[in-house]
């Protein structure tokens, strides 16, 4: 019988809490940094904000950003029963990851451009129609691409 306190589980393991800690989420602050920075003028908010708010607004979905992610990683690692950092099944943990953040972004934004109102995408934001429901494109794209990369970037050698 496997012992329920799961002795080798990720959260016992120092290692796997440094990578989340020290290379992950670097990483995915700065990849989501940027991408925020670069999807701006898909938004009415590029023209019609002050530059204080839409810094405001940079920072404050960078940090929603780190928490999905975030979130998205553990609640993977926890439903894969992630042993030691040595032992992640990494292509399983980087698809959890993307799909989780993937799918809470097509609510999100859903919620927030049809429901809420909360912002609105400029006619250069690229759409898709998912049941009825539009998408930003680029919003989609930034959870397909960047904590796959994120992961990646983490999981690389560090340069000595």
């Amino acid at each position: 019988m496997r012992d329920r306190r799961a002795p080798d589980a990720w959260f016992r393991d120092r290692a796997a809490w440094t990578l989340i800690a020290t290379r992950y989420l670097p990483w995915l602050a700065a990849l989501n940094l940027l991408w925020e920075g670069a999807q701006l003028p898909l938004y009415t908010l590029w023209r019609d904000a002050s530059t204080a708010y839409i810094a405001f607004a940079v920072v404050h979905c960078t940090f929603g950003d780190l928490l999905i992610g975030t979130s998205a990683l553990l609640l993977v690692l926890l439903a894969a029963r992630a042993g030691p950092l040595e032992r992640w099944p990494w292509r399983a943990i980087v698809a959890g990851t993307t799909a989780l953040g993937a799918g809470y972004t097509i609510a999100s934004e859903w919620m927030n451009t049809s429901l809420r109102q909360s912002w609105e995408y400029s006619s250069a934001m690229p759409v898709i129609e998912l049941q009825g429901v539009v998408i930003g494109l680029s919003p989609l794209a930034q959870w397909l691409v960047v904590p796959p990369l994120a992961l990646y970037l983490a999981r690389r050698p560090a340069a000595r």
